[in-house]
């Protein structure tokens, strides 16, 4: 598998994970991991709308500022947070719970072979052959924490996994930030009670390069130009945050064929994502 095995001693070790309480004596990676500015993104298994459209917006924008994505492959917001910076033309950091001739979920191991193929890595602190047990996981998230300058929480439940990994980005002088939601959503009360305890909102990617002092000229305003007047239309509503084929049909007037048939072709020529469940964002 081209496994590396790097100490704590190695110079191929990250610095930045050094200086955290409890650094992983030794690490197991495959691939290399890219000598970039490295934030995480982390968030529920179970994404709204809402925070499918966020992460992948602000995943895709950090991307292609030139920072490395980091996460923990899990379902939901971190696969989705992967699959934005990829689709950008970004690199990846995936840490796993498992060891590397394990990858969990197995729905995502297709997703591990397109962090590797462009120039990402994927880290464990667990040798091949090492029982997995369910420790190991919130255990992941001082790596993925200890790795990143700043973490991100973009959409979690009250009691979700990925505060772990905010709290564990607080206790060693981590940036944490979090994107505001609804507060009737239950999806959206961990990142509000993160702001409420100090940390600092999220709305694009400006906000986070601004925080980390950091610019990046490549986050100029993207122009997604329309081949036609019905697909003028359904980019104005999307912009307009209408983003459900149905709500698209509705409001635009286009009959449900015809839609459909323009939706694909926007996919196909790049101007739109299918999010899944009918669900669409401009790219």
């Amino acid at each position: 598998m081209n496994i590396q095995h790097i100490k704590y001693k190695s110079k191929y070790y990250p610095e930045l994970l050094r200086d955290i309480s409890s650094p992983p004596k030794e690490l197991y990676c495959l691939g290399t991991i890219p000598d970039l500015p490295m934030v995480a993104i982390v968030g529920t298994r179970r994404p709204t709308e809402y925070g499918r459209k966020t992460t992948y917006r602000i995943a895709a924008d950090l991307a292609r500022a030139g920072i490395c994505l980091v996460s923990g492959l899990a379902y939901g917001i971190d696969a989705i947070a992967h699959q934005a910076a990829l689709e950008s033309g970004g690199q990846v950091v995936a840490v796993l719970g498992t060891p590397l001739d394990t990858i969990y979920p197995a729905a995502n191991r297709s997703l591990a072979k397109d962090i590797l193929k462009k120039d990402g890595a994927i880290l464990s602190e667990y040798a091949v052959g090492t029982n997995t047990q369910r420790f190991n996981f919130p255990a992941r998230n001082r790596i993925i924490a200890g790795l990143s300058l700043a973490v991100v929480v973009t959409e979690a439940d009250a009691s979700s996994g990925s505060l772990i990994t905010a709290n564990f980005g607080i206790t060693n002088n981590r940036l944490v930030m979090a994107v505001p939601g609804n507060i009737d959503s239950p999806r959206s009360a961990g990142p509000n009670n993160l702001l409420k305890t100090g940390a600092k909102p999220v709305c694009d990617a400006v906000d986070i390069l601004a925080e980390l002092e950091l610019v990046s000229p490549k986050l100029a305003p993207k122009t997604v130009k329309a081949d036609s007047k019905e697909e003028a239309r359904i980019l104005e509503l999307l912009n307009d945050g209408v983003n459900t084929t149905h709500d698209l049909i509705e409001q635009s007037n286009i009959s449900a064929q015809q839609i459909a048939s323009i939706l694909s072709l926007m996919e196909i020529t790049g101007k739109i994502r299918n999010m899944g469940a009918g669900q669409w964002i401009v790219r």
